[in-house]
């Protein structure tokens, strides 16, 4: 098994500009850009993150169908992260355990575990703050009236 950085998809590194100048692999699959449905067993603020990010992921062309699972694991971590953030609010940061002792919540280290899981999957989507600075989104071009007016009128005369 390779060790070290596992590449980087080509898509990424298109959008950040191939600072490398590495060739890209010309026989990387290329599924279409495409909202997957929602996978059922997410619940909650896992639901809603998923269709958070859905409309964020869409429009930059860095979600499939064929990302369904990883997006799922992102959401459902997501929402163990919030819920056990909203149990440490609740209860604090040190509890008194059966023993009586004071020690560190339990939900710390919850939410502590799910963040670190759910760095990887924000790097995945671009969607970390060092990630996303490294794409380059190029403006779309604007549409020339006149090429429109023309593909228009040779549709209709065909």
């Amino acid at each position: 098994m390779p060790m070290g950085r596992p590449p980087k998809p080509t898509h990424l590194r298109v959008l950040e500009g191939n600072p490398g100048k590495r060739a890209f692999n010309k026989n990387e699959p290329k599924p279409t850009i495409k909202a997957p449905s929602i996978p059922s067993h997410l619940t909650g603020e896992a639901r809603n993150e998923w269709r958070r990010m859905v409309k964020l992921l869409i429009p930059l062309g860095l979600l499939t169908e064929i990302d369904r699972t990883a997006l799922g694991i992102y959401c459902e971590l997501y929402g163990i992260w919030v819920e056990a953030k909203k149990r440490l609010k609740e209860d604090g940061h040190v509890i008194i355990n059966v023993q009586g002792n004071k020690t560190q919540n339990p939900y710390l280290g919850i939410m502590k575990g799910a963040f670190d899981q759910m760095k990887f999957y924000i790097a995945e989507f671009g969607m970390g703050p060092s990630s996303r600075s490294r794409i380059n989104v190029p403006k779309p071009e604007a549409a020339d009236p006149y090429e429109e007016y023309r593909q228009r009128k040779t549709a209709v005369n065909e």
